[in-house]
């Protein structure tokens, strides 16, 4: 988890974690949750336990120098070199592309705040390949930073016509997603309400948003949970 908690995220959610779990969570499954903002983290011996990890979005910036960013960079190395099944949202997504070797920069087109369409390559791994998604998919983004750069051996599997690295994959075991398969409209709303707040957007940005966002439909989310979870539980090839 690399977001702070809002209180209304709390009440009308249960929480950010919960988000999650309602898009990728089953029966029978554990998950724990470890909020590395506050520098919590899995011990080493620890991290052969879980089966994959998920890095949340954030407000922070990816390309910052705080300790705990800097700690998460460390776990994610250490992640990929046990070979363990990662997926990056949004943050998690730009994080991973750092921690591996590759380059996160403010956008130079500025802000990506609704939802934007992507496309996906032809080269989509088999096991995504194979749920015969449409060609196109729209999602909710958030962000000022993207990925400018791949780490070497990464592929491109999603590009829309504002950032050409919607989606990656790093082998077969990280994926990340510069958009939020896991939001809704209603959160995203809230979100840039925190953003005004905050002062990391002005207001002339969060109308021109709101209104875009209004005039859309919410998302296909039954889509994303499937290659989210296919993913995520799939076995290595």
């Amino acid at each position: 988890m690399c977001a702070e908690e809002s209180e209304y995220m709390k009440k009308a959610y249960g929480g950010y974690f919960e988000v999650f779990m309602r898009m990728l969570a089953e029966e029978g499954e554990t998950w724990d949750v470890y909020k590395v903002l506050r520098g919590e983290f899995p011990q080493d011996h620890d991290l052969l336990l879980y089966q994959g990890y998920v890095i949340t979005g954030s407000c922070r910036d990816a390309h910052g120098n705080d300790k705990w960013i800097h700690d998460l960079l460390t776990l994610l190395r250490n992640l990929d070199s046990i070979n363990k099944k990662i997926l990056g949202i949004c943050f998690g997504h730009q994080i991973l592309g750092r921690a591996l070797g590759g380059k996160v920069i403010p956008s130079p087109t500025g802000w990506d705040i609704g939802v934007r369409t992507i496309t996906f390559s032809p080269s989509l791994p088999f096991a995504l390949s194979s749920l015969d998604l449409p060609s196109r998919l729209p999602i909710i983004e958030c962000h000022r930073d993207e990925v400018r750069e791949l780490p070497v051996k990464a592929e491109v599997i999603a590009y829309s016509d504002k950032t050409g690295i919607e989606m990656f994959t790093y082998g077969d075991h990280i994926m990340g997603i510069q958009g939020h398969p896991e939001y809704s409209k209603d959160i995203l709303l809230h979100l840039i309400d925190r953003l005004i707040q905050r002062d990391y957007i002005i207001d002339a940005i969060a109308v021109e948003a709101r209104e875009r966002i209004n005039a859309m439909w919410e998302p296909d989310t039954e889509a994303w949970k499937r290659l989210c979870v296919t993913f995520l539980k799939g076995p290595l090839t």
